[in-house]
């Protein structure tokens, strides 16, 4: 049974990290305005977002720097000045690392974006049956939606409960259904997914606010032993507390017409 309580004071933090993401955020600070210890607040925090305090909030400033790059004319160094990074050197080499290219190649992003979904739509309906590679675990479930689609899908096993960087396993739908990911290695992982409509302007595209989303409860471990259960989820409007999509979505995009072209020779 949740509580409340504890849910309602996790949500007003949550609602001031939005509302002061420029200030320093000391957790000792946040654990206060939630009226818990800084270590109980942590825990109620993780159990809520399925990150650390200060990895939650180094992933909204990242966003922001998302933001910046594509609505403004700061320099790169700049920009990283303003989510707090003092050295350029940094910034750049955590920005790719999470976002999966580099902060300039970022900013040059919207025309390929635009190509890429217009190759998506022009594609029309696909399976995404992928070649089964042998050992490992099997990761079967489906990606279904209340709400109409018409657009596609991207699914991801990644090794954090963000979905950042490149994912261990990922795909594409054309619809909600189900997909299968083989051959996955031994370790932890968190199944994340979200939408892009058809018509999506590029920029809303690489800094997704309002795609539809979904992740696993709970954590998928494969141990080589395990059966692992099937995995079903919804798709969903964004939650307070959900953490931002880092990854820039074209980069699997781009990924999966590359191996859909590869399935043709």
């Amino acid at each position: 049974m949740k509580d409340w309580t504890k849910e309602k004071a996790v949500d007003q933090v949550l609602d001031y990290i939005h509302n002061h993401l420029d200030a320093p955020l000391s957790l000792e600070q946040l654990a206060s305005e939630a009226a818990y210890s800084p270590y109980h607040f942590s825990r109620l925090f993780k159990e809520r977002t399925g990150l650390s305090p200060h990895y939650y909030i180094a992933s909204l400033r990242l966003q922001h720097a998302k933001e910046l790059l594509l609505t403004t004319n700061l320099t790169i160094r700049d920009i990283g000045m303003e989510i707090g990074q003092q050295s350029l050197g940094t910034f750049t080499t955590r920005f790719t690392e999470r976002v999966g290219m580099t902060p300039a190649f970022f900013r040059r992003s919207e025309e390929l974006t635009e190509q890429l979904i217009g190759r998506l739509q022009d594609a029309g309906e696909w399976k995404a049956l992928l070649p089964v590679q042998p050992g490992g675990s099997v990761v079967e479930g489906s990606i279904q939606s209340a709400h109409p689609i018409s657009g596609v899908i991207l699914v991801g096993l990644f090794t954090k409960p963000i979905p950042e960087g490149l994912p261990a396993y990922g795909t594409l739908l054309a619809s909600p259904g189900e997909f299968s990911f083989s051959g996955v290695e031994p370790g932890t992982y968190f199944l994340l997914a979200t939408s892009v409509e058809w018509g999506t302007a590029a920029q809303s595209i690489l800094v997704p606010h309002e795609t539809l989303r979904c992740r696993s409860p709970y954590p998928i471990i494969i141990s080589g032993r395990n059966r692992v259960p099937y995995q079903a989820l919804s798709l969903h409007p964004p939650r307070i507390g959900e953490p931002p999509i880092l990854i820039s979505l074209p980069i699997l995009m781009k990924k999966f017409l590359s191996e859909q072209l590869l399935r043709k020779i």
